[in-house]
């Protein structure tokens, strides 16, 4: 079972769930409004083998939420904070939707930090029009992963929301255990995500606005293609394809949370292409 454990750097504290402290190095990043708790099968069961730690990203979980600074540029420094913290030179690092459009950028600025990259079914890899921001409110109500946001009444009416989100797909003992971490009660008494609106807002204009490949990586990379996730068309695999020469993509069942709707089949895909790396 992981430790929680937290980073305090001068102006943001990092929350992070570890497993293992004496294995090869493995960083898992959770998707715009999760947390790290999203990621405890597959850590539980890649336990035996790796070094594994999954941060809450900030204005996520348990770590600081701030106003203001939600860039690409400083959820990189927070995650180069958090390997140094943890002496940690290289690494294979997997991220989801959000994050399987920061990996890559990352990789293209830090390069050597990287042994290997695994994008979960990364969300608008290039460029939007920036007419689009008018249709944020539109796609915030519409988006599965925000709609568990809130606020609600009560915590039944919060469960009994989540219980039609297409991540809690089987309502499993685990999922509910990942949506009670990703919840709490306000202020006011009612409930709601711990993720924040400013985080939302700030974050997913970032991705609308910048692109996230934009000349050749050549760091071995898998790609998780989610059955009925977001990445069903071969023009948004393209550029995927264009500019990561060392690609490799394996279709595994599930939506574009496989690792919580179809996890055997998911754990099984991640450990083979780390296995590609073993001495």
């Amino acid at each position: 079972m992981p430790i929680r454990q937290n980073l305090f750097l001068p102006n943001i504290q990092l929350s992070y769930l570890e497993w293992n402290q004496s294995q090869e190095p493995l960083l898992l990043l959770h998707g715009l409004g999760d947390h790290a708790l999203v990621w405890s099968n597959l850590g539980n069961y890649l336990s035996d083998r790796y070094h594994i730690v999954a941060p809450d990203m900030r204005g996520h979980g348990e770590s600081s939420k701030p106003e203001q600074n939600y860039r690409f540029a400083d959820a990189i420094a927070d995650l180069e904070a958090l390997m140094e913290h943890l002496n940690w030179s290289a690494v294979h690092i997997v991220g989801h939707s959000w994050m399987g459009k920061l990996v890559p950028i990352w990789a293209k600025q830090h390069p050597e930090r990287f042994r290997s990259m695994i994008l979960v079914d990364p969300i608008f890899i290039g460029r939007m029009p920036s007419w689009l921001k008018v249709t944020f409110p539109l796609l915030y109500r519409f988006l599965s992963f925000l709609k568990g946001m809130g606020p609600f009444e009560s915590y039944e009416q919060a469960e009994e929301q989540a219980r039609q989100l297409k991540q809690y797909q089987g309502w499993s003992p685990w999922q509910q255990q990942v949506f009670q971490g990703g919840i709490e009660q306000k202020s006011n008494g009612s409930w709601g995500s711990k993720f924040t609106i400013s985080a939302r807002n700030q974050i997913f204009e970032e991705v609308m606005r910048v692109d996230g490949l934009t000349s050749p990586i050549d760091i071995p990379t898998l790609f998780v293609l989610s059955e009925t996730g977001f990445n069903r068309q071969e023009r948004q695999l393209k550029p995927y394809k264009t500019y990561l020469t060392n690609l490799c993509i394996r279709q595994v069942p599930g939506n574009h949370w496989p690792f919580l709707v179809q996890p055997e089949a998911f754990n099984q895909t991640v450990e083979a292409f780390l296995k590609s790396f073993s001495g």
